[in-house]
């Protein structure tokens, strides 16, 4: 589903990533694992298009999608959750969801509001609530839930669980559990190993911006 070959990118003048290579499959949780600065967020922005790459490919569903911007690369399928969110804090749930809805692909599920309420059953009763008046839990749960409406066939999702309650953190595993159920691939960067540990298929380990294991 998703290939990265040989990629190098970086930030200006200071080289980030280097040969950095990883796959996902459709239906599996792959996780790239490693210390805050090792270059997990510049992997996911590299493949998402927000950082241009030096070198290398990226070839999702068969097409190469380095060079692409953003939001073609989100057209073609892959959805993308940052570490900081990036809700709409002026504007409720509901609104939040219908801003990330897209139409459905061809023989894939549909994501509708009811499903990813049912996905996380803690919004469900905080429709009209705006994104301003919940925990960082909530908005991260948001994000996610927001970008399924955009019916990606494959998800990055950047440290799902930094920050949250233990009893958050579990509800984001089994969620993470069903998007693999539900045939997504997930890729994600984490920095907790137990939380790696409950829903990895696939582990890469990055240091100073290269692949050491995987």
């Amino acid at each position: 589903m998703l290939e990265v070959r040989g990629l190098a990118a970086g930030y200006g003048r200071a080289q980030i990533l280097f040969d950095v290579g990883l796959e996902l499959r459709a239906g599996e949780v792959a996780v790239l694992a490693g210390r805050n600065g090792a270059g997990k967020s510049t992997t996911l922005k590299a493949i998402m298009g927000l950082v241009r790459p030096l070198s290398g490919e990226i070839v999702f569903q068969g097409r190469r999608i380095d060079g692409l911007e953003p939001f073609e690369i989100a057209r073609v399928g892959l959805g993308y959750v940052p570490e900081d969110r990036r809700i709409f804090t002026d504007l409720s749930v509901a609104e939040n969801l219908e801003v990330g809805r897209r139409p459905a692909r061809a023989g894939l599920p549909v994501w509708t509001i009811d499903r990813v309420l049912s996905l996380f059953p803690s919004l469900a009763g905080m429709q009209a609530r705006p994104g301003s008046r919940m925990s960082g839990g909530e908005q991260k749960m948001l994000a996610i839930a927001r970008t399924l409406m955009g019916n990606p066939t494959a998800i990055l999702l950047d440290e799902p669980s930094e920050g949250l309650a233990p009893v958050v953190v579990r509800q984001m595993a089994e969620a993470v559990r069903s998007l693999k159920a539900a045939g997504l691939g997930v890729l994600l960067c984490e920095q907790n190993p137990r939380f790696a540990g409950e829903v990895a298929d696939r582990t890469y380990r990055i240091e100073k911006g290269r692949i050491i294991t995987g």
